[in-house]
């Protein structure tokens, strides 16, 4: 796949701010730590590798996997629905909606309806306002959902579906099926045998691909496919981010370096605060997507003490003036990566001003994507004076390529952050806990014992409520 890949196309990753001694001072790395996570570079490589091989990092093949199916799918939905309405949450949501915000038309779903480019929609929440505000604004006659659950229990997504169920028997009666499309896991879960005993078309989630990981899937390429994004050169990015990532030379690999000098922040130097701060609207939903990678990999329990990093999200120029402040002379503990983009496809030129404003004349015959840049490189400039330790990772635009190739860089940072904090970075079983109490309290077969202890726990005391 990478034998055509231009490297002039592809990320870069500027780490001089990060370390003891660069532009922003004493506040960095110190070279000697990092020499030393160069030294076990070597054993985390391989440990990363040894689980792939034995099959336990599905997300690694992604890049790899045919797609004939899933275009073939599409191109037989092309025409047929106003709208794509995607049932998930977690990872089966957050992935998708941040590959819509980079890589549809902007503002796409505030567009006049066109049959031939449908409307997106995620019911990410169980929340009565949304779920019924879609349900409405999307008429079920005129609409595909794909249902997203691994498991096919997700107490979230299958309470859509049932509600999504019942109105298009209503609405299109016997026709129903042709408008829903089910990713789920191969072989096992609630979703399979349903979906098969209605003629269901399904696609699988790989059984060794988590969810938070999931992305480069059936679980954002369905969408994708039927909203009309480069798929093959999404997965040709991502194959070649996963080749610089796993570079045997500390040096080479984004994800290391990131892993490596982020862990070092955190355990050192106590920058615990991991913030991705994209300056591009289309990626302003990668920060989201990013929050729950860190957060479920890496927050973990060892040995009885807490664990790992806190991710953060913002956007540039918005938070500029609204979180800035903070970030330049609140706690020192942050540490921030920057996202920059050489080349915006859309380019407004900003006019020259009339009579009266000459005072705005430096803006006249600049464009906004200028000024874009020079907000990122003047925060980057701020926050780096005010000693606050930073990195750069330019794209030379947001295209598919780019986007495949900056999640990749995403994922196995990650996965050498679970090497570096000594955790298991697959799992999370902070967030089952909450599973297993929902499926009490609604009552789910089985689960009676843990109603009983829910219930009988105690969250409130009257002394310290005001009615």
């Amino acid at each position: 796949m990478d034998r055509w890949y231009n490297r002039s196309m592809s990320l870069t990753l500027d780490l001089t701010c990060l370390v003891a001694g660069g532009p922003q001072g004493a506040v960095g790395v110190d070279p000697a730590d990092l020499q030393a996570a160069e030294s076990a570079h070597a054993a985390h490589r391989k440990s990363l590798l040894d689980k792939r091989a034995g099959g336990e990092l599905g997300f690694f093949d992604l890049p790899d996997q045919q797609i004939d199916a899933i275009r073939a799918f599409a191109d037989k939905q092309h025409g047929r629905f106003e709208n794509i309405v995607v049932l998930g949450i977690g990872g089966s949501a957050l992935g998708t909606q941040a590959l819509h915000a980079a890589l549809s038309p902007a503002l796409h779903d505030r567009r006049p309806r066109d049959i031939s480019r449908p409307k997106l929609f995620v019911i990410d929440n169980v929340d009565p306002v949304l779920v019924g505000g879609i349900l409405r604004a999307a008429n079920p006659a005129t609409t595909l959902y794909n249902v997203i659950s691994k498991s096919g229990s997700t107490a979230e997504t299958m309470s859509q579906f049932l509600l999504v169920l019942e109105a298009l028997k209503h609405t299109v009666g016997d026709h129903w099926q042709q408008h829903v499309v089910v990713t789920t896991d191969g072989e096992a879960g609630f979703l399979r045998p349903f979906a098969e005993a209605n003629g269901l078309t399904t696609f699988a989630v790989p059984g060794n691909v988590g969810g938070r990981f999931s992305v480069l899937s059936p679980v954002g390429l369905v969408p994708g496919a039927l909203m009309g994004w480069e798929l093959d050169e999404l997965l040709e990015g991502a194959a070649h981010g996963r080749e610089r990532c796993l570079s045997e030379d500390f040096r080479q690999s984004p994800a290391a370096m990131l892993a490596a000098t982020h862990h070092l922040l955190d355990t050192k130097l106590g920058h615990n605060v991991q913030v991705l701060f994209p300056y591009s609207h289309k990626l302003r939903l990668m920060a989201d997507w990013n929050v729950q990678l860190v957060a479920e990999s890496l927050g973990k329990s060892r040995n009885g003490q807490g664990v790992g990093p806190t991710p953060h999200g913002a956007l540039g120029a918005t938070d500029q003036h609204s979180q800035v402040q903070l970030f330049a002379e609140g706690p020192h503990d942050k540490v921030f990566t920057f996202l920059r983009v050489l080349n915006h496809k859309d380019e407004v030129v900003i006019p020259a001003p009339p009579a009266g404003l000459e005072g705005l004349s430096y803006l006249g015959g600049k464009t906004f994507g200028q000024l874009l840049d020079a907000e990122c490189r003047a925060t980057q400039l701020a926050l780096t004076e005010a000693g606050r330790p930073n990195c750069l990772i330019t794209l030379p635009e947001v295209d598919a390529r780019s986007v495949g190739e900056l999640i990749m860089w995403l994922q196995i940072a990650t996965a050498f952050g679970g090497e570096l904090y000594g955790v298991d970075a697959f799992n999370q079983p902070g967030v089952e806990a909450g599973k297993v109490a929902t499926y009490g309290l609604m009552g789910r077969e089985g689960f009676e014992a843990e109603k009983a202890r829910v219930e009988g726990k105690a969250l409130s005391n009257p002394s310290w409520r005001i009615a």
